[in-house]
């Protein structure tokens, strides 16, 4: 089988392998799953250089979200051979991958792999942030990198509960895409000043919720936004670079500040609110009441390629991995 590898960290670009390696053989419990499709997410790349909350063991493969079918399921009896199954594991960009059967989530039918690759991380991830955030109809929430495939499906998720929307960009091409998907509020951070043109916008108060993926200068002017009791949502860092935060403005507007990982969030449920969880996020992605921008597809084996099209600047839909 194919699979991509990497014997060091840093940039995917010098470090990234496609090599050929036995297809694995599944233990008791688990399955052996051909994978069909694969997204390129933040958290990979972050992976491959090793900046991310988990390090890899090297060598390693990269990725983390998938789709694929059962092809041997081994000795247990939970999940059948042929099924389309979703799942999230270290090391997805590669053929094959064994799994604990229990760890599987069937894909819906009729989600295509384009979608059912990126059903899982950052659906659920604005699903739970959003849940977790407690904003209410009427409330504004600013989401930096306004123009990312995340910040889209928060935007639709929130418009349906009647939350106003405010995203930074740094293209002015943007714009004009967050506007016709409903978007109140963009700001250019190239050319304007964010804690003014959220003030204007909210009659002097703030927004009440801040979801930062950059951090750095930009997430100190978000926090800098936020109402009194405001709460910014931590999770990611895309800038490289910690906030550099206002102790002051935290006391005196009675700020917090907390991180999101999807892992934490997830085990913090019991098993009712999961099932709720996956049932709300996979329906309406089955029914494109949520919609997902896939951007170009490229075989597993032109991941250098796939890496430059995921850094071309303005890309507006994921890039994926396909088998």
């Amino acid at each position: 089988m194919k699979q991509v590898i990497f014997y060091k960290t840093g940039y995917p670009q010098d470090v990234l392998k496609v090599e050929e390696a036995e297809v694995p053989v599944p233990k008791s419990g688990e399955v052996l799953i051909r994978i069909t499709a694969r997204n390129i997410n933040p958290s990979d790349i972050m992976f491959v250089r090793g900046m991310y909350g988990i390090a890899p063991q090297l060598p390693s493969s990269a990725g983390f979200e998938a789709v694929g079918v059962v092809e041997d399921a081994g000795d247990q009896d939970r999940i059948n051979r042929g099924t389309r199954v979703i799942f999230s594991a270290i090391g997805t960009w590669k053929e094959y991958i064994c799994l604990p059967a229990n760890q599987l989530i069937p894909a819906p039918e009729g989600m295509p792999d384009e979608v059912a690759c990126q059903a899982f991380i950052n659906p659920m991830t604005a699903y739970g942030m959003l849940q977790r955030s407690g904003l209410q109809e009427g409330d504004w929430l600013l989401l930096t990198a306004g123009a990312s495939a995340f910040s889209k499906l928060v935007i639709q998720m929130a418009k349906a509960k009647g939350i106003k929307i405010a995203c930074t960009v740094r293209r002015k091409e943007q714009i004009a895409q967050l506007t016709d998907r409903g978007v109140d509020l963009v700001v250019n951070t190239e050319t304007e000043k964010i804690p003014n043109a959220l003030m204007d916008a909210t009659n002097g108060d703030g927004v009440s919720v801040v979801f930062d993926a950059v951090g750095g200068s930009l997430g100190a002017k978000a926090l800098a936004s936020l109402k009194p009791k405001g709460k910014m949502m931590v999770y990611g860092l895309l800038s490289l670079e910690n906030i550099p935060l206002n102790s002051g403005l935290m006391i005196f507007k009675d700020l917090s500040i907390e991180g999101f990982w999807l892992t934490s969030y997830l085990e913090g449920l019991d098993k009712k609110s999961r099932q709720e969880a996956f049932h709300t996020v996979f329906g309406t992605l089955t029914s494109q009441d949520l919609k997902v921008d896939v951007a170009d597809t490229f075989p597993l084996d032109q991941v250098k390629e796939a890496i430059a099209a995921y850094e071309k600047p303005g890309r507006t839909g994921k890039i994926i991995l396909v088998s």
